[in-house]
């Protein structure tokens, strides 16, 4: 009796302390692979470098030239633009939310935890509104994104959680990978 009495009370415990948990990765699709052997972007290969943690990339698509582009820009101030190849033309290609990704590595452990965020802050970004109206995250050098409109903070090296401002949910995070700072990006 006592035995069923403890396994009671420990159930009980358990089952109260998992409340107000937010799920760690999104169940909305996103999708990209990106091969930076053969692009050699040095403003994504900053993000992807395990030994430089900190660094976080957006990564937004555009045409330029009737051509479709990749655009990056980190948090340390760099930009570029790749077109994308014959390869990159033949994947299948979903940017998040609204066609724009944040990825690097957290430098809150060790070893480092690469990241993946949807750049639109998860508080304030409708997809389901029309006419969608875009909420893109502002990235500070410290690892800090921002959102302009309810001035959220999120901390991007400790899992997109909020940092400064009303309570919330934290930012939108896709699995993902790399195998180097020019090797294979996959988010899925």
């Amino acid at each position: 009796m006592k035995a069923r009495l403890l396994t009671l009370v420990v159930l009980v415990f358990a089952l109260s302390s998992c409340g107000d948990s937010q799920h760690e990765y999104t169940v909305r699709t996103c999708y990209l692979i990106f091969d930076n052997a053969t692009h050699q972007d040095a403003t994504l290969a900053s993000a992807m470098n395990v030994n430089v943690p900190g660094i976080f990339c957006r990564i937004t698509r555009s045409m330029k030239n009737g051509a479709m582009c990749f655009d990056f820009e980190n948090n340390a101030g760099l930009t570029s633009s790749k077109m994308a190849n014959a390869v990159d033309q033949r994947r299948t290609i979903i940017l998040g939310y609204n066609e724009g990704i944040i990825v690097g590595y957290g430098n809150l452990d060790f070893p480092a935890t690469f990241y993946a965020f949807d750049k639109e802050c998860p508080n304030c970004f409708d997809p389901d509104a029309l006419p969608v109206r875009s909420k893109p995250l502002s990235m500070g050098s410290d690892g800090i994104a921002t959102c302009a409109s309810c001035q959220r903070q999120y901390n991007m090296n400790n899992g997109g959680v909020i940092c400064k401002g009303d309570g919330g949910k934290k930012m939108t995070r896709y699995h993902a990978s790399c195998t180097g700072p020019f090797g294979t990006l996959a988010v899925n």
